[in-house]
């Protein structure tokens, strides 16, 4: 790999600027300061570590027009789709882990049902990993890192943090926000590269946990490389996100809430829609609608405010989708809307399609394909829509739409996904109290919410005994407890409360002898 990564623009090829490689070698380094700058860090108290992260959100409040700027010009979205997807929800997840880091760390005290333990107390602590990896995707490449490093290091973490090769210099934004925070310094470093760097960081035995954002093939990878020293990892991987249809769905806010979930960001999101099965009484005028919407939906610059539809970030990609629209096609599909166009610029855009006559025989509806594609079929009722939604290896998340909202409730329990919305598809990784993670190849664990702070902590648990008491189980044995075992079973656990009340009454002596043996034990005779 070259000293330097370019950053370019997806639309116009220009370059943006650039940043060093780091070699895999300067890791050991990097990691030892990353720990030392955690032990005082961790030291400190959840409320004083939330304050940094309410700062760095000031500092992306006072800059946000800059990064909405540059996350369209290295990225390629919209500049709309620029605050809406990451802007906005950053700052109010800086927001929210800021003011609720205390409250989501805060230790547990779990009652003692079990009588012989009423003299103890147990308090269950969330505990800080250490230094935690966060090797970060290029289709959302604000929002996400952003998030887990925030999260990660509210928890008492360091991070070491990889942005995508493909989006560096935001990457160097993020880093930026949180340095203007007060960090301590090594508290959070940035490394660039390509899987190199983040295969060295998934086998760095330093970095207790690694967060992956990506393909599947590379989360499998992940996955082994942590395996080498039994580190564990949270992985948000690709999705073949389903939306139904139901007979009783308001059509004009169906067609667009679904255009929407499958061409925003170009298509280019893990829980993008990229599966509808309608019912069959709404399929014709569904279809007839969203294929209205999709032609409207201009592609061109992102920077131009008339433009809806920005380019591929990687051109790979590009090439990706229109192969499984093609192949679909051979087999019999109909694409009635969109296709690539040619805008007048170097990148790649795909206008949003509309594909009908698909089935599961159709890589288009088995495979992930990260595109402005939305193909849909109909189905005869709920059950063939459920059996049809859950026919896949993936499970990010999956929508339903209906004018019952118990009806669609009751639908999306039956769902294999991590996230299930009703009216709606994947806002809520903009929430960050709500959790997010898939299910099947979509992932492992979870980010967000308090079990996202969770993922970031280990559990150790505190107990507290005032040394009053010796309990009379420990040695040495003797003839008396080997007698009270038997009643005490049959004190505490007979099924049936008259048993209980038996075992105790007629077993008195037993109990008294223990005691004395406990008191015995006290005194050391």
């Amino acid at each position: 790999m070259p000293e330097r990564i370019e950053s370019r623009n997806p639309a116009t090829h220009e370059v943006l600027g650039s940043v060093a490689v780091t070699p895999p070698s300067d890791l050991d380094g990097i990691v030892e300061r990353s720990r030392e700058a955690h032990r005082s860090w961790a030291e400190r108290s959840a409320v004083e570590r939330g304050s940094a992260i309410a700062r760095a959100a000031d500092y992306v409040f006072y800059n946000h027009r800059r990064i909405a700027e540059l996350i369209t010009r290295e990225n390629g979205k919209t500049l709309v789709e620029s605050y809406l997807m990451e802007v906005l929800p950053v700052l109010d997840t800086l927001r929210f882990v800021g003011r609720r880091a205390a409250r989501m760390l805060a230790p547990e005290r779990p009652g003692n049902p079990q009588i012989y333990m009423k003299h103890k107390r147990h308090v269950i602590e969330h505990v800080p990993l250490g230094v935690v990896g966060v090797i970060s995707p290029w289709n959302y490449p604000f929002s996400i890192p952003a998030g887990e490093i925030a999260i990660a290091l509210a928890a008492g973490n360091a991070v070491v943090f990889k942005p995508a090769p493909v989006t560096p210099l935001i990457g160097e934004w993020i880093a930026e926000a949180f340095v203007a925070a007060g960090l301590p310094e090594g508290l959070l470093q940035t490394v660039h590269g390509d899987a190199e760097i983040g295969r060295a960081m998934c086998e760095h035995p330093g970095v207790g946990k690694i967060f992956f954002t990506g393909s599947v093939e590379v989360g499998y990878k992940v996955a082994a490389a942590c395996s080498t020293v039994l580190k564990p990892f949270v992985l948000e991987l690709g999705g073949k996100d389903a939306a139904i249809v139901l007979d009783d769905a308001d059509l004009e806010r169906t067609a667009r809430g679904i255009l929407w979930g499958g061409a925003a960001n170009s298509g280019q999101t893990c829980a993008g829609i990229e599966r509808v099965y309608v019912a069959r009484a709404l399929y014709e005028p569904f279809v007839a609608r969203i294929s209205s919407l999709a032609e409207d939906l201009r592609p061109g610059d992102p920077l131009d405010p008339e433009t809806q539809i920005g380019p591929f970030t990687v051109a790979e990609q590009y090439e990706k989708v229109a192969a499984q629209v093609e192949d679909a096609m051979a087999a019999g599909a109909k694409r009635l809307t969109g296709g690539p166009v040619d805008v007048g610029l170097p990148g790649k855009w795909y206008a949003p399609a509309v594909v009908t006559g698909v089935d599961h025989s159709m890589a288009l509806m088995r495979e992930e394909t990260f595109g402005p594609v939305v193909p849909v079929m109909p189905v005869d009722d709920e059950e063939e829509a459920v059996r049809l939604a859950n026919d896949s290896e993936y499970g990010l998340g999956a929508s339903v739409w209906t004018g019952d909202p118990a009806r669609g409730r009751r639908v999306a329990r039956r769902l294999e996904a991590g996230s299930v919305w009703v009216n709606d598809h994947m806002y809520s990784h903009a929430a960050c109290q709500l959790p997010w993670g898939g299910v099947k190849k979509s992932g492992l664990g979870v980010t967000h919410s308090k079990y996202g702070f969770h993922e970031c902590t280990r559990l150790r648990m505190v107990s507290g005994d005032a040394g009053r008491f010796v309990p009379p189980f420990w040695h040495p044995y003797d003839e008396r407890l080997r007698r009270a075992l038997e009643p005490i079973v049959g004190a505490l656990f007979a099924p049936k409360a008259l048993d209980r009340i038996r075992s105790l009454a007629g077993h008195l002596g037993e109990f008294r002898g223990l005691l004395d043996r406990a008191r015995e034990m006290r005194r050391g005779s």
